[in-house]
């Protein structure tokens, strides 16, 4: 996985837990499914990045 993909998706998983928290504390049910959802996205490459390089070795 190359170093710019996992930057990429660490800066989208802590993009979700700010959404997430902000959610939390205004209340706003929304928002903090989206920080859910950016997260779940970012999880998700980090795994398909994972199989890519075990494939590649």
């Amino acid at each position: 996985m190359g170093l710019d993909d996992k930057m990429k998706n660490q800066a989208e998983d802590l993009k979700g837990k700010a959404k997430e928290a902000t959610g939390k504390v205004t209340g706003d049910r929304q928002k903090e499914a989206e920080g859910k959802s950016d997260q779940a996205k970012a999880d998700i490459k980090d795994a398909g990045e994972k199989v890519k390089d075990a494939f590649d070795h």
